[in-house]
């Protein structure tokens, strides 16, 4: 066997491994920085309008409701929990 198919086999491998983990990483930074943006909408947002109220109300301001938290799945996949939004 030709020694030089040896190094251009290791080459391939090692670039094929290379690019799996690229490739699961990305695909696993997605997964958790959508769940950071929902947990950020979900848990801490509600808390966040109720401080502005209570500011805007300290000073005197009438403000408006907050917008409803919606979702929405651009890639066609539908929510796990079941519901449309908050």
């Amino acid at each position: 066997m030709n020694p030089y198919w040896l190094v251009v086999a290791f080459a391939v491998l090692t670039q094929s491994c290379v690019f799996l983990r690229w490739l699961h990483r990305r695909l696993r930074d997605g997964a958790i920085e959508r769940a950071f943006i929902r947990d950020i909408a979900i848990n801490h947002l509600p808390h966040i309008y109720h401080a502005l109220r209570i500011m805007a109300a300290h000073h005197g301001l009438e403000i408006d409701d907050p917008p409803p938290v919606r979702f929405l799945e651009l890639n066609g996949k539908p929510d796990k929990s079941g519901s449309n939004g908050l």
